[in-house]
């Protein structure tokens, strides 16, 4: 009863539901968007069997402190948190791309360069460079917004203009935000001893204004490594110590699941799955230098609902 790894919510003038691996989203009279995201948690594109305690509230807080404070470079889709693990705000048409902004070469990225490739997403990178090595300038690897269950694909901005999923202008917009919203970001990191390494944004537009859509700088749409002891690791060619959900991916691996056909999911104990909701506290923690108070989780489906309705009976459309 304490974690929420389904809902199947039906509020007045509803008019959509969709579902993703973490995120429900309940439309309302094609105007607002309920966000509740989950106690789910996905490894290697598959949804666990079990939910993780204070995940959902986690997530959901990291992004709503950004995307407050963030609201003075581009507008966003956020009206209100009426309950801990929930974000109201404006629907917006989003824009088929998602913008992948990368300050360091690590990840997928030094996966291509390692190949021999020396430009990625029609971005040129300089021959020599090592892993987790920074960029002179942070570079934007955009990639197609896939259909659910299929995998996002590179694509170049030229592709993007040519191909008219983006308008020349809106780009220059998307862009500079996300430049100026990496920048903000980085800068917030730095304060928490911390190195934001790459992310993703989303951006919608509504009436001819481009907003910032969905979560921003969660562990689960970012990379972050410890500042400290970042440069020596670099120099010996040591692993990063990194701030993300990478742990879990571990502990599959090492039990032997990676989502490949026949892998069988190894059993989530009790211990396990208290031991990735401290980690998670302790990601809030880190990244937002505040302390995580957990709410009332008894009933947590009612609450959310409770919560919910209440914000919607008083709000006007």
């Amino acid at each position: 009863m304490n974690t929420i790894v389904k809902s199947d919510f039906n509020f007045p003038e509803l008019t959509g539901v969709y579902k993703g691996k973490v995120r429900d989203v309940y439309t309302i009279n094609e105007e607002l968007l309920v966000m509740l995201v989950s106690d789910r948690i996905s490894a290697f594109d598959v949804v666990l069997p079990e939910g993780i305690p204070y995940k959902g509230q986690v997530l959901n807080q990291i992004a709503a402190k950004f995307l407050d404070t963030t609201a003075d470079i581009v507008p966003n889709w956020k009206i209100a948190t009426p309950d801990p693990m929930v974000t109201v705000g404006v629907s917006c048409e989003p824009f088929p791309i998602e913008m992948i902004i990368r300050g360091y070469l690590t990840g997928s990225s030094w996966r291509t360069y390692k190949t021999g490739a020396r430009e990625i997403c029609g971005v040129p990178i300089a021959d020599g460079m090592r892993e987790h090595q920074k960029f002179p300038v942070p570079i934007i690897t955009p990639t197609t917004k896939a259909e659910q269950g299929a995998h996002d694909e590179d694509i170049s901005k030229t592709r993007i203009l040519r191909g008219g999923l983006v308008s020349p202008e809106d780009y220059e917009l998307l862009e500079k935000y996300t430049m100026e919203l990496f920048e903000r970001g980085s800068k917030m990191a730095e304060e928490q001893g911390l190195i934001l390494v790459d992310t993703k944004y989303e951006f919608g537009k509504k009436d001819g204004v481009i907003y910032l859509i969905d979560e921003i700088h969660t562990p689960d749409s970012s990379r972050y490594f410890y500042k400290e002891g970042y440069e020596e690791r670099f120099t010996k060619g040591e692993p990063q110590r990194q701030l993300s959900k990478e742990f879990v991916r571990e502990w599959l691996m090492e039990n032997g699941f990676q989502g490949r056909e026949g892998d069988k999911l190894p059993e989530m104990t009790q211990k396990f799955v208290s031991s990735v909701s401290e980690r998670y506290i302790e990601l809030y923690e880190q990244i937002t230098g505040e302390k995580f108070v957990k709410v009332e989780a008894e009933n947590v489906l009612s609450r959310v609902e409770a919560n919910i309705n209440n914000f919607l009976a008083n709000y006007k459309l």
